[in-house]
């Protein structure tokens, strides 16, 4: 059944009875990824991640209904607009303008998702940023971008660990592209479609990183400029995967990059993803699909500086 047939029977459901209503945990679902508090897909199957979101709608909206769905709860997720829930949760975030909170603050603006449970890490990827927070000339076949995690303690967002990165192809796989449409250069914004599995099987040097499980959005480098800008954009699954670099030099992408999201050192990659697979969603669902963000430092400073 729909919310609106929930409310007026007044009824109360236990989580287990929302489940069982694949029609009415959907509806939930998607009132909560309205308000930014639960990360897409809407698919009906009313787990632990949705419970807990559901929880954290109650608690913004003051219901006393914690543990069940009642008519309170269901009244305020049909008449609530997201303009409420939104100032309710900033004004729960200590933002100050360290880089971590720009981050924040550029990912609001930007209306994306932010995960806010200190045991759920927010993955972000920025081109053309030193760590130090300043720009740079964003050179092609570099590891020049970043690659960090975000968690919010105590309401206040913090960087866990930051590294050296690749968002882009290099020199091999813009004159070689894997796609006869071009090299692919991912799509600034946000997806949510990595799984933790194995990245290059079959390959010397397989290794555990996030693969790419539901689709992305890729500018496809035809006239092999390495730039975006007149690229045609190009939809799917295409293994746009996070894995490491093995090691090679910052200004020499080699071989590690046709388009995947590439953290340089075989360290720096092991320590990522020992970090995420501690987020509770993961520990919950091994098959927990991931979200990134991949941002334009450009685009990050430009935001602040009017």
């Amino acid at each position: 059944m729909k919310l609106q047939e929930f409310y007026n029977q007044k009824l109360e459901y236990g989580l287990e009875a929302i489940a069982a209503d694949k029609e009415l945990a959907k509806h939930i679902q998607e009132i909560l990824i309205w308000h930014k508090l639960l990360a897409p897909p809407a698919d009906g199957k009313f787990g632990p991640i949705s419970a807990s979101a559901l929880r954290e709608f109650q608690e913004l909206m003051k219901c006393d209904e914690s543990g069940f769905l009642g008519p309170d709860t269901a009244k305020k997720l049909i008449e609530t607009h997201p303009d409420v829930s939104s100032v309710l949760l900033q004004g729960e975030l200590n933002l100050s303008n360290d880089l971590a909170s720009r981050i924040v603050k550029y990912m609001l603006a930007k209306d994306y998702h932010v995960d806010r449970k200190t045991d759920e890490y927010n993955i972000i990827y920025i081109e053309g940023m030193n760590p130090n927070g300043t720009l740079n000339s964003d050179k092609p076949n570099s590891f020049n971008d970043l690659r960090l995690v975000i968690q919010i303690v105590d309401k206040t967002p913090k960087i866990t660990d930051i590294w050296e990165a690749t968002t882009e192809p290099g020199n091999h796989y813009t004159d070689n592209p894997m796609n006869p449409k071009g090299a692919a250069r991912i799509k600034f914004g946000q997806y949510k479609a990595w799984r933790v599995g194995t990245h290059g099987i079959g390959r010397p040097e397989p290794h555990e990183g996030l693969v790419q499980a539901a689709n992305v959005t890729v500018h496809r480098d035809l006239n092999e400029d390495m730039i975006r800008t007149g690229d045609k954009l190009d939809t799917g699954i295409f293994g746009i995967n996070q894995h490491y670099g093995y090691d090679y030099p910052r200004n020499d992408i080699k071989l590690a990059g046709a388009g995947c999201l590439v953290g340089r050192t075989r360290k720096g990659h092991r320590d990522f993803m020992r970090l995420i697979k501690q987020d509770w969603r993961y520990q919950s669902n091994r098959n927990y699909r991931f979200m990134s963000t991949i941002i334009a430092g450009d685009d990050l400073l430009k935001q602040f500086s009017a």
